[in-house]
C-alpha cells in the first residue's frame, strides 16, 4: 500500500476509535467523538500540507483545511454544547 492509501484508513479508523470509546465506555460519546477527530487532525495536515499527492493549486488546499476545521470545531461545539 501506498502512503496515502494508510493516510485514507487512518483518518476513519481515528474517527471510529472516538465514537467506539464513546460507545463502550462512560465517555460521553461527544468527547469521544472530539478524541476521534483530534487524533485524525495530524493525518489530515499529513495528506494536505506535508505531502500532497498532486501539486495541486493553494485554493484547494486552502478549501481541504477550512472544510476540516468546521468539522473539529463542529464538533468540539457538539461535545460541550
Amino acid at each position: 500500500m501506498y502512503r496515502y492509501d494508510w493516510i485514507l484508513v487512518a483518518i476513519p479508523v481515528a474517527l471510529l476509535s472516538g465514537w467506539i470509546i464513546g460507545v463502550l465506555t462512560v465517555v460521553p460519546i461527544e468527547y469521544g467523538m472530539v478524541a476521534g477527530v483530534v487524533l485524525a487532525t495530524p493525518f489530515v495536515y499529513d495528506a494536505i500540507f506535508r505531502n500532497p499527492p498532486l501539486p495541486e493549486s493553494d485554493v484547494q488546499r486552502a478549501f481541504a483545511a477550512i472544510l476540516w476545521h468546521v468539522l473539529v470545531v463542529w464538533t468540539i461545539i457538539v461535545a460541550v454544547w
